[in-house]
């Protein structure tokens, strides 16, 4: 699960730095900046959701 939160943080990495690019330069292949800026949010809120949803401690007893 930690290769998928690592891989899903760097995309979201990548995605921020092309929004910083796209936002300078002009739009990338006629995608706008906001786009990326879109994706980069969505892929780290999916990283989040991830780490909480599972990789809680074992035996603390808290339920969803």
């Amino acid at each position: 699960m930690s290769n998928l939160v690592k891989a899903l943080i760097a995309l979201s990495a990548l995605a921020f730095v092309l929004a910083v690019v796209t936002h300078f330069t002009g739009a990338l292949m006629s995608t706008q900046a906001e786009a990326y800026s879109r994706a980069s949010t969505n892929l780290a809120l999916l990283a989040i959701a991830l780490v909480v949803a599972y990789d809680r401690p074992a035996g603390t007893g808290r339920t969803l």
